[in-house]
């Protein structure tokens, strides 16, 4: 995972975080509300 995050550059690594987070917190918040 490393090698991949690293062909791409520390920009795609940030953006793919924050993607991840994002959509964790939809989740999360789906659950909470239902």
């Amino acid at each position: 995972m490393g090698e991949f995050a690293g062909g791409f550059g520390g920009g795609f690594t940030s953006t793919t975080a924050i993607l991840v987070l994002f959509i964790l917190l939809v989740i999360i918040s789906k659950t909470f509300l239902i």
